[in-house]
Order: C-alpha cells, then structure tokens, then sequence
C-alpha cells in the first residue's frame, strides 16, 4: 500500500455543487439563487424569524414562555403479601423497607395496596393506602398513619 492508494470510504463523500456553469449544469443563470431581490445579493442574511415582512409568528402569538411544568409524582407500589416477610409488630416505613430490600430507594410517594392476604401484625406509615389494605391491616390489630409531605 502506498500513500497514492489512500481514498475515502465509497459514499462518505459528495461532489461540491458547481453553480453558474451554464444552463445545462442545472445550476446556471441564476446560480440556484432565484429571481431578484434580497435573497439573490451576495451577503444575504436576513434575521432569525423574518418571514418577507408580514408581522413573524412569535410576535403574532400571545406570550407562554415560562410556564410552569405540571409537577408529575411517581408512586412506589408495595401489595400487603410482600409485608409478610417483616417481623411481627414491625414498623413499616419507606425507610425501614428499604433496609429490609423491600424497596430499592427511600420514596416520598409509598402507596400500600391491598392485594394478597397479610399474617402479620404491622404498624404502618406510608404516604397513600388503598381501603383493602387499611382494613386487612387494621383486622390484626395494627395502626395506619398517612404520612404528609411538608
């Protein structure tokens, strides 16, 4: 191999555009700049948004920047059957479920939901619960406590 055999890859390169070549060239006479005006002048710029005169669209519509983003809160889902693996009179938290590998991260949105069956008296604080779940915990002599967010 020699430096003369050096070539790039097929198709990573164009051809540059030749204009004013003549008419045949399919770039000719006007150079692909159109007819006349502004747009045909060396040094054309017009300014961001300019739209030939007519009033541009971000003054014609109302003022919206800024708006405030609909805060969206993503809940932790925890079913009463997974609450049987924790002792007996346990006290159950976002955080002492997540040093019992229950949950993977502290959450301030835990809700309890009722579905299997719960064999355990808990006392549990959490941020939303459903009624099934209220009611099989309270069935065993536990306590529901909502937390809220200050």
């Amino acid at each position: 191999m020699e430096l003369s055999d050096l070539r790039p890859s097929d198709g990573s390169t164009r051809k540059t555009k030749r204009v004013g070549r003549g008419r045949s060239s399919g770039h000719g006479k006007t150079s692909t700049r159109g007819h006349n005006g502004q747009g045909q002048r060396s040094g054309e710029a017009r300014r961001f948004g300019f739209e030939g005169g007519q009033t541009p669209i971000f003054r014609r519509l109302p003022k919206i920047h800024n708006f405030d983003q609909v805060k969206r809160r993503d809940w932790v889902y925890v079913n009463v059957e997974k609450l049987n693996d924790l002792p007996d009179n346990f006290e159950v938290t976002p955080w002492t479920l997540v040093e019992q590998g229950i949950l993977r991260n502290e959450s301030d949105s835990l809700r309890i939901l009722g579905k299997g069956t719960l064999t355990k008296k808990l006392n549990v604080k959490c941020h939303h619960i459903s009624e099934n779940a209220k009611a099989a915990i309270e069935k065993l002599g536990g306590k529901v406590e909502i937390i809220t967010n200050s």
